[in-house]
Order: structure tokens, then C-alpha cells, then sequence
């Protein structure tokens, strides 16, 4: 089968299409035939090696396809089953392994490739609404990339449950889309000072919350738009790693919180992973929930994926096609 792997850490150029053997499933394990594998910042921190994982790798973790094979003691699915993970064993392939306890099944009515392009983004932008921070009707978020994957599933979350909602994006095509998502206030902040129009915007009082995926260029910012007891949510690094701080600043800044959720902690259980896939698969299915996948690639060009979404030109959801 082909695979795209890595045999030391570095930038795109380190990535190889290669042919391998197909996995067989062990004790717990599904073999999956990859339909579509969706493309997250994640790999660009496993391809660097600033995650660290044995090598060769083979990259990728989020992928829906078709049950081929199940291992020892795997029950509750069948082969030709429909099913979608985040976390695959290298899902930049054409099969790939999965343990059964982190694969859900997809709806009759979505696809495979909105399956791949709803999940991993979809569970994260969930347990970042309803548990990280949970939002409640009158609260107001900061969201940060808004017309990004994560952001625009955040933002209609965030919407729908009442929240108001303030973003940031670079440019006017972007802000098109997250006002189309339910934000209510679109900060440019090639244009504008973030910290300031959220203070504007919010009579000088700050949010109760911000959403912060992109890092080292705006953690300290973020900081600066919190109300007293406010919670900044960072929950990726897109523009780099956020500096070492002295946590004397959130008490200076009005008795702050800081977190670094991730998802694995909060699928811990089937029954969480379950409940949550529920929600965002159904949300999907029945519309209310809306997806944007124009980015799609073939498997061979997965470099050209990573280099698209590490330059932040991207919108929505990125697509590997085996």
C-alpha cells in the first residue's frame, strides 16, 4: 500500500511516498481502507519532532473509510462497516490501524469525506465549548483563526448556544465566512490591534473567555482581553510555541486561568467519545452544522497539505484522497 512517511524529523521536504506491507489487526484493532484522511496542524509538530514519536512514522491520525479486517476480540463491528477516527495508527495511507475503542461509526446519512473533514475539529471544537470553558447563553468568547477548521465549527457552537461572539481573522474573504458561522464582531487584525477592539467592543470590560489556537504571536495579547477571573483556552500553537511566563502575571492581569486542553483527555472513556461523536456526527447530518472541505488533495501531494495549512491561507477543513 502507499504511505506517507518520515525517517527523520524536518521541514516537507522530509516526507516520502513509499509502498509498505498492509498492517495486520492485533488483539483490539480494526483495518481500515482509508476513504479520507483529514490533515491537522499536529503532524507538522510530529514531522518536526517537536512531538516526539519512533521513527520511521508513518503520519496522521484522523481517517474515515471502511472496516476490511477486525483483530482478536473486537466486537461491535462488522467488516463493510462505515466508521471514522482520531486516532489512527498513520492515517496518511491507504489502510491503516485503529483501535476499536476509539472508532464510532458514521451516520447513514453523512459521507466518508465528511465524516474525515467533521471529526477530530468537530470533537475539539465540542469539548471546548461545552467543558474547557462552558459557554452559556450572555457570556462573550474571543475566538481566535475563526475561519479556520476548529474556529468555524467553534464559532457556530458558540453561536448557537448563545454566546457572543467576537473573532479575529486576516483577511475580508475570511471575515465573510466567520460572520456566515454566527460571529458578531470580526476583528482583522492585519488591519486592527486585537487587544484593543476587544476592549472597545466590550466597554473596556474584556471577555470571559478566549480561544486561542495560534500561540507565540498571541498568547500575550489574549491575555490582555480577559475580564478579571477571565479563562484564555490555548489550545494549539499554529504560529509557534508561547514563551515561559512567570504565573505571577495572571494575578497581576485579574487572577487569570491558562489552559492547555487536548483531546485524548477528554474521550478518556468510550462513553464521552461516544456522546460527543453523537452530537457533532448528527449535527452534521441533519445541516445543522456546517462544514467547508474545498481543500482536498491527493495522498502523494500530503506535503503540499501541510505547507497550505501552516501558511494560514487555508479555510475549513483539509482532505488527503488515497
Amino acid at each position: 500500500m502507499k504511505a506517507i512517511q518520515i525517517n527523520r524529523t524536518g521541514g516537507p521536504e522530509v516526507m516520502q511516498l513509499v509502498d509498505i506491507p498492509i498492517p495486520t489487526p492485533g488483539p483490539g484493532q480494526v483495518l481500515l481502507k482509508i476513504a479520507a484522511t483529514g490533515v491537522n496542524f499536529i503532524e507538522i509538530y510530529f514531522r518536526e519532532g517537536r512531538y516526539p514519536a519512533a521513527l520511521p512514522l508513518t503520519l496522521g491520525m484522523e481517517a474515515s473509510g471502511t472496516v476490511v479486517a477486525l483483530g482478536e476480540g473486537v466486537t461491535g463491528f462488522a467488516t463493510g462497516d462505515h466508521v471514522v477516527s482520531a486516532a489512527v495508527c498513520g492515517a496518511y495511507a491507504e489502510y491503516a490501524l485503529v483501535p476499536a475503542m476509539q472508532l464510532v461509526r458514521v451516520p447513514p446519512a453523512l459521507d466518508l469525506h465528511q465524516a474525515a473533514a467533521a471529526f477530530l475539529q468537530g470533537l475539539t471544537a465540542h469539548y471546548l465549548a461545552f467543558s474547557t470553558f462552558p459557554l452559556k447563553p450572555g457570556d462573550t468568547a474571543l475566538i481566535h483563526a475563526a475561519a479556520g477548521g476548529v474556529g468555524l465549527l467553534l464559532t457556530q457552537l458558540a453561536h448557537r448556544i448563545g454566546t457572543r461572539v467576537l473573532t479575529t481573522v486576516s483577511t475580508p474573504e475570511k471575515a465573510a465566512l466567520a460572520r456566515s458561522a454566527g460571529a458578531d464582531e470580526i476583528i482583522l487584525y492585519t488591519q486592527s490591534d486585537f487587544v484593543a477592539e476587544t476592549r472597545r467592543l466590550t466597554d473596556g470590560r474584556g471577555v470571559d473567555v478566549v480561544y486561542d489556537s495560534v500561540g507565540k504571536t498571541t498568547f500575550a495579547g489574549s491575555l490582555e482581553c480577559l475580564r478579571p477571573r477571565g479563562m484564555l483556552v490555548l489550545f494549539g500553537a499554529s504560529s509557534g510555541a508561547v514563551p515561559p511566563f512567570d504565573p505571577i502575571l495572571l494575578n497581576t492581569k485579574g487572577s487569570l486561568y491558562v489552559t492547555r486542553p487536548t483531546l485524548a483527555h477528554y474521550v478518556q472513556t468510550r462513553s464521552e467519545l461516544e456522546s460527543r461523536a453523537a452530537d457533532v456526527l448528527g449535527w452534521v447530518a441533519d445541516g445543522s452544522l456546517t462544514l467547508r472541505t474545498e481543500h482536498t488533495y491527493p495522498l502523494a501531494e500530503a506535503a503540499q497539505a501541510l505547507i497550505d495549512i501552516a501558511s494560514r491561507k487555508t479555510t475549513g477543513k483539509l482532505l488527503l484522497i488515497p
